[in-house]
């Protein structure tokens, strides 16, 4: 956080009416204002495209009269339930098993039903009879009644038992991507708290600075009418009032858009008010290594393991692809009864053993061998890509953790002292000793040293759950960490 700690060159220059403390003490915090941003390009968070529908949620429900107390366990439960990508890798898990069904149809048994009543006139010289000149080319008409059940099954078909496994194969992976975007979203929805318990604490902050400024207005106008100090210190309170207001309205209004963001991602019905009950939370510090973590990445992570699946899943269609300039072989049959009427009916069935051999198809297989190629390449470099990214991001995670860790116990030394030169300064104000100038300082000094140990808790909170989701489920460490599972 930048710091302006002089503001005038000298002595002579501190006596001149000056808005420099006004705009340093601005600038200063419209720079604190924009922390979580930094934060979010500092750390390495996943996060969604902004036109992703893991930004949306499906209100449920009338609100409530009264606002809710909306605890970290209670919004992450939400999230699940109602966060629109979490639907929809619910309904992408649905269409996949359609999908295997549809696939495991083709080598199952078919059996169909039919029951048929013609009335027909045939000329029997169109189907071939030889026919004397006596004999009437036309009979009829007549009644034939037909009640049948044909039978259709696969005894062998490579190309629909490899399309099978494709299906398989995507289904599971359309499962593991489904808890990769649970894993996500609990996430998202924990920074987003994270963030919003920030931006509040950040707020509360420029209130009280705010209550500073007003008391050491109070102060300099008090010494000013007792001729103890030069109306200047006025005018420079003054202007530090008004800084102090413009900072506490911004924190103020950035908090409760930061509440609007959390309550559509979390789908909390439409005008329901909440208030936060939980302040940003210590997570368990890991206790596993680099090496270890990244092990257990890589057999353990959904998105790893669906992007192997993906893999799978396209050397399954290419061999379909190649199978389909194979033999098929398939067992036909039906069995029903035949007449002219319903009581005259007799019994007949029919059962055919073929075998087709696929001879030409004007290039089909070949066009269908080239697209199964082209997608089992893109599937295996997106593989290798997630490969190389989890190593990537997990040692990231954890230089973003070691630093964060570094930099609160700093923050924490440093706002210790900002308070300190704060009171120190107001005392030697107070005593006729230095001007408002000091003062202002010290004060810029505190909004600058808070801001950085809030960056600093939000920065250990969230590089701590960014390592403890490297190694798998995320979901599933947070209800640990919670002590109670999550939907």
């Amino acid at each position: 956080m930048p710091y302006f700690p002089v503001l005038f060159s000298s002595p002579a220059a501190a006596n001149v009416p000056s808005r420099l403390p006004f705009v340093g003490l601005v600038t200063a915090l419209a720079l604190a204002a924009g922390a979580p941003l930094a934060a979010q390009q500092r750390l390495s968070i996943p996060t969604p495209a902004p036109n992703s529908p893991f930004w949306g949620g499906v209100p449920s429900g009338p609100p409530s009269q009264q606002p809710l107390t909306l605890s970290l366990a209670d919004a992450l439960r939400r999230a699940l339930a109602y966060n629109l990508g979490v639907l929809i890798a619910e309904e992408v898990v649905d269409r996949a098993d359609g999908a295997r069904r549809v696939a495991l149809s083709e080598l199952l048994p078919r059996l169909d039903g039919g029951v048929t009543e013609t009335r027909q006139k045939t000329n029997l010289e169109a189907f071939g009879f030889p026919l004397g000149p006596t004999f009437p080319r036309v009979v009829g008409p007549f009644n034939v009644f037909d009640a049948r059940v044909s039978l259709r099954q696969a005894i062998f078909d490579a190309r629909a038992t490899n399309e099978l496994h494709a299906e398989s194969h995507r289904l599971t992976a359309a499962q593991l991507s489904r808890r990769s975007a649970r894993d996500l979203i609990v996430l998202v929805s924990a920074n987003v708290y994270f963030q919003t318990v920030s931006t509040g604490a950040r707020a509360e902050s420029t209130r009280a600075q705010l209550e500073t400024a007003r008391a050491l207005r109070q102060q300099a106008q008090e010494l000013r009418a007792a001729g103890v100090t030069a109306g200047i210190d006025v005018i420079r309170s003054e202007a530090g009032v008004d800084a102090a207001q413009y900072a506490a309205t911004e924190a103020r209004n950035d908090f409760e858009k930061s509440k609007l963001q959390l309550a559509r991602l979390i789908g909390l019905p439409i005008r329901q008010t909440f208030t936060l009950v939980d302040q940003v939370p210590s997570l368990p510090v890991p206790t596993t290594g680099f090496e270890e973590v990244l092990a257990r990445a890589y057999t353990d992570r959904p998105d790893f393991l669906a992007a192997q699946a993906r893999v799978r899943a396209a050397e399954a269609a290419l061999s379909a692809a190649r199978a389909e300039r194979l033999p098929s072989a398939a067992l036909v049959g039906d069995y029903g009864v035949i007449g002219l009427t319903v009581g005259s009916a007799l019994s007949t069935f029919a059962v055919t053993g073929a075998v087709t051999v696929p001879l030409f198809d004007g290039g089909r297989a070949s066009g269908r061998i080239r697209q199964a190629q082209s997608d089992l390449a893109q599937r295996q470099a997106e593989l290798e890509d997630l490969r190389a990214s989890i190593y990537y991001n997990t040692r990231a995670a954890f230089l973003d953790l070691s630093a964060a860790e570094e930099q609160l116990q700093a923050a924490t030394r440093g706002r210790e002292l900002a308070n300190l030169a704060l009171t120190q300064a107001r005392d030697r104000f107070a005593a006729g000793v230095t001007n408002t100038v000091e003062v202002v300082q010290a004060q810029q000094a505190v909004a600058a040293a808070s801001e950085r140990f809030i960056a600093a808790q939000y920065d250990v909170t969230v590089a701590t759950a960014l390592v403890l989701s490297s190694p798998g489920s995320l979901e599933q460490a947070i209800a640990q960490f919670l002590g109670s599972p999550l939907p």
